[in-house]
């Protein structure tokens, strides 16, 4: 039961950055608790940090400490679930979400609102995992996944996942504001913020509709800018976050799963890939063929590939489909 086996502590290992591929000795000492962790499906690294910090973790019976790493075999506790070390982890789930207006993305909110938890399938021995956050009275693309790095990998600021939004604001913005949101930026009291592209959807009476793709998953962060050009949102929805699309039939408050096709396409996108059980990291990924994709995103010609429990005519023809995944 290796009960008296210890966890490795943490060594300092030159030239190896915390993503790299380790080399074979330093596997030989372990991986680092918080991403075990992660990558089983708890929660992002910092998270796991906290827990650890918190004394919510336990390795072959003993309290876990930061720093700290494990080894095959070794025992993990954290919350009421377990784990061990080297044993084949579960293949990693996408969901799915449409997220209407008047819904948090969180399980614990004081004032009792309703969540978005609420509405997921529930799972045993497995976490769901938000990528990213929409707030109360946002819409749209929410994803979810049982895989704590994934999660990591779509979020982290490094890797600039782009996220596209359909914002309708009151009033039209003239060139100069678009040039400045292109170019020169908006200056927010928690810094510059630019549009990697903006377009003009048109619209009636008060109300006109953009198109709007950035880098960057700032608190508020569109609806901030708009509001400093002088443009309160009146309405804000996501469309698109990386490779993965709004499916156009996904009708708010519904859900979809990614098949294990499409998720093993969004895992390669973001230089996750399973060999012989073990996760391998590019720390380059994801990788971004996306200015051309994300011109075709932008003008609408995007295209998808199917869903678990969706009808596939052929998951690998480049046709529109019930999932968002872009080929």
């Amino acid at each position: 039961m290796n009960k008296n086996k210890k966890a490795v502590p943490q060594t300092i290992i030159a030239g190896v950055k915390p993503d790299d591929e380790l080399s074979t000795d330093a596997k030989l000492l372990g991986e680092k608790l918080q991403k075990v962790l992660a990558q089983a499906g708890f929660g992002s690294r910092r998270m796991m940090e906290e827990w650890i910090a918190a004394g919510r973790v336990s390795v072959n019976g003993e309290p876990a400490t930061l720093g700290m790493r494990v080894v095959e075999g070794d025992l993990v506790k954290a919350e009421r679930r377990t784990i061990r070390v080297g044993e084949r982890e579960q293949v990693a789930r996408v969901l799915l979400y449409h997220k209407p207006e008047g819904e948090i993305v969180s399980r614990d909110d004081p004032e009792n609102r309703a969540s978005v938890f609420d509405k997921l399938p529930k799972l045993r021995g497995q976490k769901w995992i938000a990528i990213g956050r929409l707030d109360f009275n946002t819409s749209g693309l929410l994803i979810f996944t049982t895989s704590g790095e994934l999660a990591n990998r779509l979020m982290h600021p490094r890797f600039e996942v782009e996220r596209e939004y359909a914002v309708r604001v009151q009033g039209k913005m003239t060139e100069a504001q678009m040039d400045q949101a292109l170019k020169q930026g908006v200056e927010l009291e928690d810094g510059l913020v630019k549009f990697e592209k903006l377009l003009d959807e048109g619209g009636e009476g008060f109300n006109h509709w953009y198109r709007v793709m950035l880098k960057e998953g700032r608190n508020r962060v569109v609806r901030r800018t708009f509001d400093a050009l002088g443009l309160p949102v009146s309405r804000l929805m996501r469309v698109r976050f990386g490779i993965i699309n709004l499916p156009p039939r996904l009708k708010r408050g519904m859900t979809a799963e990614l098949g294990e096709g499409e998720v093993a396409q969004v895992l390669d996108w973001v230089g996750i890939t399973a060999d012989s059980g073990e996760v391998v990291l590019d720390s380059q990924a994801p990788r971004q063929s996306v200015q051309a994709q994300s011109e075709k995103t932008m003008t609408g010609r995007h295209t998808a590939v199917a869903a678990r429990g969706a009808r596939r005519s052929n998951p690998i023809s480049a046709k529109k489909s019930k999932t968002g995944v872009k080929r």
